[in-house]
C-alpha cells in the first residue's frame, strides 16, 4: 500500500512551469530515488510535496489523507519530514539545541531521542556541544537528517543529501538510510549521485524537464541504454 502517492502534479512559480503531470508512489519502509540533472525539477517535485514555494495543481496523498491543500506546518505534523538541499540549520546553536528545535511528540507511542540519533550518527555525540556553524558540510548533514527525525516522520524526503561530502560520509548516510528503512520509514530521495542511489534505492525515478520519463529498479535503468549513458555515466 502506497504511503505517499503523487497524482497528475504540475507546479510552477510564478510564469515559470517546472511540472508536468508528475506521478509516482512510495510505500512504507521504501526508499525510491529521483533521478534528475541540475533544473530537471527534482526539488520542485519535493517542496511542492511540503507545501514549499511553489503554486501546484494535482493530487498528493498521504496515508489516507489529501495534504495539497494543507499548510507546509500541518504536512510535517501528519508525519513527512524534509531535509532541504541548503540544510538550514542554526548555526549559532548547538547540535543538541539544533536537536531539539526539531522535537515533535511521539508518534505511536515511539519517538527519536538524542541518545537513539547519536546511534545513528556517532559523529554527532562527539560534539554535541559544537555550534552547528563550526561544523563541516557532512556534518551539518548529517545533523539536518537527525533533526528532522526528531518530528518522529513516517516518511522523509532528502534532497540531494550526498552532494559535495566525502565519502566516508557518504557510507555513514547510506547505513543511517538502510537503518531507517529497516524501521518502516518511507523516503524519496532527489539525487544525481548514481553511486549512491544504487546502494540505497529499491525504485528509480527519473526526471527530466518536470516529466517521469522512467520509473523502475536500478538494473532496468541501467538497461536502458539512453538513460543508462545520459544519468549514470556508465
Amino acid at each position: 500500500m502506497a504511503l505517499l502517492e503523487i497524482d497528475k502534479l504540475d507546479a510552477w512559480y510564478g510564469r515559470a512551469h517546472i511540472l508536468f503531470g508528475v506521478s509516482l508512489t512510495v510505500g512504507a519502509g521504501e526508499v525510491a530515488a529521483l533521478l534528475g540533472h541540475n533544473g530537471a525539477g527534482k526539488s520542485t517535485l519535493l517542496k511542492s510535496i511540503m507545501g514549499l514555494e511553489v503554486e501546484r495543481r494535482g493530487a498528493i496523498r498521504f496515508g489516507d489523507r489529501r495534504i495539497d491543500g494543507r499548510a507546509t506546518h500541518d504536512i510535517a505534523r501528519l508525519g513527512l519530514g524534509y531535509v532541504p538541499e541548503e540544510r538550514r540549520i542554526f548555526t549559532s546553536l548547538t547540535v543538541e539545541e539544533n536537536l531539539a528545535v526539531g522535537r515533535l511528540p511521539p508518534r505511536d507511542g515511539h519517538g527519536w531521542t538524542n541518545d537513539r540519533l547519536f546511534d545513528l550518527f556517532p559523529n554527532l555525540a562527539e560534539m554535541r556541544d559544537r555550534p552547528g556553524g563550526h561544523m563541516s558540510g557532512g556534518e551539518q548533514q548529517m545533523l539536518t537528517i537527525a533533526r528532522a527525525l526528531m518530528g518522529n516522520p513516517r516518511f522523509l524526503l532528502l534532497d540531494e543529501p550526498s552532494e559535495g561530502l566525502a565519502p566516508v560520509i557518504v557510507e555513514r548516510i547510506v547505513a543511517a538510510v538502510s537503518t531507517l528503512k529497516r524501521l518502516g520509514v518511507g523516503m524519496l530521495i532527489s539525487e544525481q549521485n548514481s553511486a549512491f542511489v544504487r546502494q540505497i534505492a529499491d525504485r528509480v525515478h527519473v526526471i527530466e524537464r518536470g516529466e517521469i520519463v522512467f520509473s523502475g529498479s536500478f538494473s532496468e535503468l541501467e538497461a536502458n541504454a539512453r538513460l543508462r549513458d545520459d544519468h549514470l555515466g556508465l
